[in-house]
């Protein structure tokens, strides 16, 4: 079996617990980063839920790319902004009056932290910082979730899964500035959010794949553009080893969570939202090239470029055991999905349609 599985599978598990769309009905939501991967299908879920989206971002970036496929500039309220600007950041904030706020705005990735990082730690942890201090005084707020990143632990190179509890660091300045913010997150929660009367949680969810990332540097969409070019995709380390999730199963926990936490003070945490295994990269690419259908790979002998994880899963027994959030897919559907994603839009099948057919099959399942 390609996925590595700990003994929490052997726990026995009640049912999921499941985004409540009537809550969120005509709720005024704060989105930042909604043209990002994972925002713009988090922007597009709210919004089918009939919530009242604000998001703000910088613009999208490439073509094509996921927020303008699904049109949400003008499905919801879109606002171009960069979250290293603090007033016009709190000017937002006052305008919109949220009562709920998710936080996916950053600089997400590894190798672009190597090449600019100044900017990664700018927007992720000063960009965070904005945020907090914004929210301060909108009196409206009543929760908050802020997404961080699995990479915000120390990385000891072993296969024991990091609880929430791990020591928090890291080497690259990607993981470094999450980890950051996270102390600036802990500091705003503790010295003025919750006498505020704001419920703020933190989720590190593990790494996210499913139809609709183009992103560079990305596993998925680097294989889809090398494949539909009928180009050699070249893999630099193989046997590197994630917590790999398709997108709806951190967004419904994302949502699950902000539910709760008004009602629940001691949810205002630090949470971790996974599968219960992790997969080399050299199986996640087995399994997309049985599903694609086609595509050729090399994979390298030896690492290259820069210093990057080699080991990493989450520990999630807290996730299940006190909120009652399990994966619904499989990693091997999980794929499946992305793959059959790309290969409908490759052929002209709108983005709307694609994420709609997703979205029911989940809710479903």
């Amino acid at each position: 079996m390609a996925e590595r599985k700990s003994t929490m599978e052997k726990m026995v598990r009640s049912v999921p617990r499941r985004p409540d769309p009537a809550h969120w009905r005509g709720r005024r939501v704060l989105l930042t980063g909604h043209t990002g991967f994972k925002g713009a299908w988090l922007a597009y879920w709210l919004q089918k839920m009939g919530t009242h989206v604000s998001g703000i971002a910088l613009p999208p970036e490439g073509q094509p790319n996921l927020s303008e496929a699904l049109g949400l500039a003008t499905q919801i309220d879109s606002r171009y902004l960069d979250i290293r600007n603090a007033g016009l950041l709190k000017q937002e904030l006052q305008r919109i009056q949220p009562e709920v706020v998710f936080h996916l705005a950053a600089q997400a990735l590894v190798r672009p932290g190597y090449a600019h990082p100044l900017e990664t730690f700018a927007t992720n942890v000063m960009g965070t910082a904005n945020l907090l201090e914004a929210m301060r005084g909108v009196a409206s707020i009543r929760a908050a979730v802020l997404i961080t990143t699995d990479k915000v632990y120390k990385n000891l190179e072993h296969m024991a899964p990091y609880p929430e509890t791990a020591e928090l660091g890291g080497y690259d300045p990607y993981s470094a500035s999450k980890a950051a913010s996270e102390m600036v997150i802990a500091s705003y929660r503790d010295a003025f959010l919750r006498e505020q009367g704001i419920a703020l949680a933190v989720a590190r969810a593990g790494n996210v794949i499913g139809g609709g990332d183009w992103s560079c540097d990305r596993l998925l969409p680097d294989a889809v553009r090398a494949w539909q070019q009928d180009r050699l995709l070249h893999i630099r380390r193989p046997d590197a080893v994630r917590p790999w999730q398709h997108v709806l199963e951190p967004l419904s926990a994302y949502l699950c969570l902000a539910e709760l936490l008004p009602q629940n003070p001691g949810y205002a945490c630090a949470w971790n939202f996974g599968p219960d295994g992790a997969a080399t990269v050299r199986e996640v690419i087995q399994f997309a090239t049985q599903a694609y259908g086609r595509g050729r790979t090399e994979f390298a002998t030896r690492e290259e470029g820069p210093h990057e994880s080699g080991l990493l899963a989450l520990d999630v027994r807290k996730a299940r055991e006190e909120l009652q959030i399990y994966e619904r897919w499989s990693l091997q559907e999980s794929i499946a999905r992305s793959m059959r994603w790309y290969r409908d839009f490759e052929q002209g099948i709108p983005a709307a349609v694609l994420c709609a057919r997703d979205l029911e099959a989940y809710e479903a399942n």
